[in-house]
């Protein structure tokens, strides 16, 4: 079980986005995810009028992967980025619970 997920808000505790809040778009397998608005990069990106639908040139803000150590979970109880653990239950189900409070995630 992931301690972060697709949809979760996290918040960036390093870098040069540090303290900007986001919602995970993709995680890679190779321990790295991709948050909305954080970690744009300029690309310089050539038109390709042969693809649907066709392509304009210039340049493209991207949004590039992150470490997925620079991001905690966004808790909206506390306003702050908080560690994941992982509880099981009596009936072996998992829950994603934050370590300081205790309280579920998926709230």
């Amino acid at each position: 079980m992931n301690k972060i997920r697709k949809g979760d808000e996290v918040i960036v505790i390093t870098g040069k986005d540090r303290g900007r809040r986001g919602t995970v778009l993709e995680l890679f397998e190779d321990d790295r995810i991709l948050v909305e608005g954080v970690n744009v990069a300029k690309k310089h990106q050539k038109a390709n009028p042969n693809a649907m639908p066709p392509l304009p040139g210039g340049i493209v803000d991207k949004e590039m992967p992150l470490d997925i150590s620079n991001v905690l979970v966004f808790n909206s109880k506390t306003k702050k980025g908080d560690r994941v653990g992982i509880r099981i239950s009596e009936d072996g189900s998992k829950q994603r619970i934050f370590r300081s409070t205790g309280q579920t995630v998926d709230l």
